[in-house]
């Protein structure tokens, strides 16, 4: 796989947005179009990090192998085997630390989270999926974070994609979303750390990595 073939251009198809807050819940907010004004430095450096740290569909403890594949970068990055779900320094992979985390990732992530109302928050780490149509990312809680009143900061790059926004409770009745290009998803706190789930459209037409996909 090149990673040379992601190009900013990738996405002339996506109609410009006008960035805008949307609340998904309390202590949650959508920042519409919020990355469209940096996206060519931001993808520019996701080349460089998918060259050091190529994505991998990564087991679950369970013994299932993952239809989103992923990788990392910053001083941490989340990874997932038999032995259970975590964050290491390192890459198992390779045998060595995640790539560092851009600055264009490390700003993004400030000036969303500052504009969501999290001011003074500073990343440590950044995991990056990858969908192509038909993967999915099922109802879960992001609980291996050490700080909850830290925030989430979620990029959604690509192809368009169903974002669902529940409770505190798996029964509890999610909400829907549409993620478009650029949009980003900002939550925090008791109600931040509500199960969610993603699942990618087929309809797009847009190309990443060879073929349609979204980040």
């Amino acid at each position: 796989m090149s990673a040379s073939v992601l190009t900013a251009d990738l996405f002339e198809s996506v109609p410009d947005v006008c960035p805008s807050h949307e609340a998904m819940a309390e202590g949650a907010v959508l920042l519409r179009g919020f990355v469209r004004p940096v996206e060519a430095d931001l993808l520019a450096d996701l080349r460089d990090i998918v060259e050091q740290a190529p994505f991998r569909h990564m087991v679950t403890p369970g013994g299932h192998q993952m239809s989103v594949a992923m990788t990392n970068c910053g001083g941490l990055g989340w990874v997932t085997d038999r032995s259970g779900y975590r964050y290491e320094a390192n890459d198992p992979k390779a045998a060595k630390p995640w790539p560092a985390m851009p600055r264009s990732f490390r700003g993004l992530a400030e000036q969303a989270a500052d504009h969501a109302g999290f001011g003074g928050f500073s990343p440590d780490a950044c995991l990056i999926n990858r969908y192509r149509p038909g993967a999915r990312m099922s109802l879960h809680q992001d609980k291996d974070e050490e700080d909850f009143a830290a925030p989430i900061v979620s990029v959604s790059l690509g192809l368009p994609a169903i974002f669902l926004f529940g409770g505190l409770k798996r029964s509890d009745r999610p909400r829907r979303f549409r993620l478009q290009h650029g949009d980003i998803a900002v939550g925090a706190g008791r109600r931040g750390s509500g199960f969610t789930a993603s699942r990618r459209s087929r309809t797009a037409s847009t190309r990443c990595w060879a073929g349609s996909a979204s980040i």
